[in-house]
């Protein structure tokens, strides 16, 4: 249960929730000190898991607006929308807040400064055919230049399970590399794309001058279907498809939406 107190900029809420897959119990936290994390307020939350979750909930204006995600054509030197023919098949919309990608890079900052990799899990609720994508979990992980990995993951189910969020999607920082999706990568994505067929993967780039984030997806059929057959583990090659594309995609049903309600979970 998610008790809100409407405060300025910011609400500041209680979790109560429980789980039977785990032995996590989430119950009546105490709200211990406050710290600002850029224009909204992190609240540290003590719960009987074996952590604490830093919680961030961010309330934007009234009046919503939604823009469709834009991607930098490097070739031309300008910006361009998405073409629906870039997709392989029609999905489902998602909306995702506006300032998420940026409070990510934000809570990602200790890490990139150190050239360590950053990932998060984003939960969705599904209203009316359209993901709303108002959550953001920060797993315990640990991390190189090139790799991230979610430890202690019932923690994250933990929440997904009480909120009734769908894995509709992840994002890790390449601190020092370009923007784009590494042959693990490809196989994370997989594992959700499988799960929720509208998933998607957001790559931050901070360093990549030409392309600073990109929104990617296998495309479907053939992407899917390579990852699928695949059995390597760790950093490979995969074989081309047929026709000579790429076995990933950028998005079009992705749209940034101003009026969400933003929470996010930091577990580490």
């Amino acid at each position: 249960m998610i008790n809100n107190k409407n405060s300025g900029m910011v609400s500041i809420y209680t979790v109560d929730s429980k789980t039977s897959s785990s032995s996590l119990e989430f119950r009546c936290p105490t709200i211990e000190k406050a710290c600002k994390c850029r224009h909204i307020t992190v609240h540290t939350v003590t719960l009987s898991s074996p952590s604490t979750i830093i919680s961030c909930v961010e309330k934007v204006p009234q009046g919503e607006t939604s823009s469709h995600i834009t991607v930098a054509d490097s070739e031309h030197g300008h910006s361009k929308l998405y073409d629906e023919s870039m997709t392989s098949k029609i999905l489902r919309d998602v909306h995702i807040p506006t300032r998420l990608m940026e409070d990510f890079l934000e809570l990602s900052k200790v890490n990139t400064d150190k050239d360590l990799e950053t990932c998060g899990i984003l939960g969705a609720s599904l209203e009316e055919g359209v993901f709303y994508a108002t959550t953001l979990i920060i797993p315990k992980q640990e991390s190189t230049s090139s790799s991230c990995q979610a430890i202690n993951e019932e923690e994250v189910f933990a929440i997904q399970n009480e909120q009734s969020l769908f894995p509709v999607g992840w994002i890790h920082t390449h601190p020092s590399q370009t923007c784009f999706l590494s042959s693990v990568d490809v196989h994370t994505q997989y594992s959700y794309q499988v799960m929720v067929p509208e998933a998607f993967a957001i790559v931050m780039a901070p360093t990549d001058t030409s392309r600073s984030y990109g929104i990617f997806r296998l495309s479907d059929p053939g992407g899917l279907s390579v990852l699928k057959e695949c059995q390597e583990t760790g950093f490979h090659p995969h074989k081309e498809l047929a026709d000579g594309s790429s076995i990933y995609e950028d998005c079009s049903n992705v749209y940034k939406n101003s009026n969400l309600r933003f929470e996010i979970f930091d577990l580490r």
